[in-house]
């Protein structure tokens, strides 16, 4: 199982996007219940996921609508949640640098 940190900040990005609840809430019941040991066993899963470097991951949520970016540490067994928003914030950031953005 994997331990996803920062479920609080999850919980306020879904209050800010409310249209993404029931996407994200998925996400996050389904996600914390699996186990990877690298990104090719996440990939296997979540098809449409990418890995843009220093163990960053994004997502496509509800559809392609939003984009949630974790950092996923597979020894560990943790993911940390970065950023989350919709496609169009996330075409103005820079995902492989940008920083825990807290809601």
């Amino acid at each position: 199982m994997i331990n996803i940190i920062t479920r609080p900040t999850l919980l306020n990005y879904i209050a800010e996007y409310l249209t993404a609840k029931i996407a994200l809430e998925e996400w996050y019941h389904e996600f914390k219940r699996l186990d990877f040991n690298n990104f090719n066993e996440l990939k296997s899963i979540y098809g449409s996921a990418s890995l843009i470097g220093d163990n960053r991951v994004i997502f496509n949520i509800k559809g392609n609508d939003f984009r949630l970016l974790i950092k996923i540490n597979f020894k560990a067994k943790a993911a940390f949640i970065l950023w989350f928003g919709t496609h169009k914030e996330y075409d103005k950031i820079d995902a492989k640098i940008i920083a825990f953005r807290r809601s």
